[in-house]
């Protein structure tokens, strides 16, 4: 099931819905008399009963929708309650492209996953302008990743136990400042700029994407494939981090974790291949969705 958060050109605020599977359309959740004000509500209230019934209704063939293309589609968590946890070098090309590019600031071969922070304020709808920071930024590049939902309060958990713990999963452009990442030795504020977020379109619920993961990932500028690979190449698997996280820290229902991107980033271009305004940028993971923005002035 995918759910997402929209709006209509006269709403004032984003509803919820879900997505049709044979109809390129939405169902309300009014239409089935269940009531959240946003996906975070959903993911730390929503009951057994109530997934069934959206679950039941997205095949439904008298159901009312709305029609996909009528509405904008907005981030289906606009406001992280928390800085947004990401795996730097989490695919093996990437790491060879980003350790060349780096020219000795990153280690060749990590033991142990790369985790940093990604400050979001709002993370950045489908459709909408990514800034470009023109006076700050010299060399700003997209990343492609898989975000997991984390769906209930997860503590000391196995590895066995990790896929109970996943609400669902999304796509995030992991937009970055190449040259603050660098200049700065750190990651956080080159890739936590305000804007640097694109995030959805949908939620898929874990039940639709059973463990290991094997989806394609992409991404394209201007139409141009960049990034192609797949999720069964990430180097620490989706039990794995969540389970060695969960023994440092609490994860909160609605944390969101960003599980690193594939080759192919501008970096990795030979010369370097930056994002430059009006770009159009694609990423698309199989069975979640695409996202597409553009790069503003």
């Amino acid at each position: 099931m995918k759910i997402l958060s929209y709006m209509n050109r006269t709403d004032d605020y984003p509803k919820l819905g879900i997505l049709h599977r044979e109809r390129n359309a939405i169902i309300p959740f009014s239409i089935l008399d269940i009531d959240y004000p946003d996906m975070m509500s959903v993911i730390e209230q929503m009951t057994h009963a109530e997934f069934e019934r959206l679950n039941l209704a997205q095949t439904a063939a008298e159901i009312p929708t709305i029609p996909l293309n009528s509405v904008k589609l907005c981030a289906p968590i606009k406001k992280p309650a928390q800085d947004i946890i990401c795996l730097g070098i989490n695919y093996a090309e990437h790491q060879a492209e980003a350790v060349s590019y780096e020219k000795g600031n990153l280690s060749p071969k990590a033991s142990y996953p790369i985790y940093f922070s990604k400050r979001v304020n709002e993370t950045t709808d489908y459709g909408d302008t990514i800034p470009s920071y023109p006076d700050l930024v010299d060399s700003l590049d997209y990343e492609a990743e898989l975000a997991i939902i984390i769906g209930k309060n997860a503590k000391n958990i196995s590895v066995e136990d990790a896929h109970k713990y996943i609400f669902g999963y999304t796509i995030l452009n992991d937009i970055t400042a190449r040259n603050l990442q660098s200049r700065h030795h750190q990651w956080y504020f080159g890739k936590s700029l305000d804007g640097f977020t694109p995030f959805g379109p949908y939620i898929t619920t874990a039940d639709e994407l059973p463990l290991p993961l094997s989806l394609s990932i992409r991404s394209y500028v201007n139409g141009e494939l960049r990034q192609d690979s797949n999720t069964d190449q990430m180097l620490y698997s989706i039990p794995h981090i969540i389970s060695e996280l969960s023994y440092g820290f609490t994860l909160q229902a609605g944390t969101i974790i960003s599980t690193g991107t594939p080759a192919g980033t501008g970096m990795g271009m030979n010369p370097p291949r930056f994002l430059k305004a009006g770009d159009e940028v694609c990423c698309e993971i199989e069975g979640i969705g695409t996202l597409v923005n553009t790069i503003g002035e």
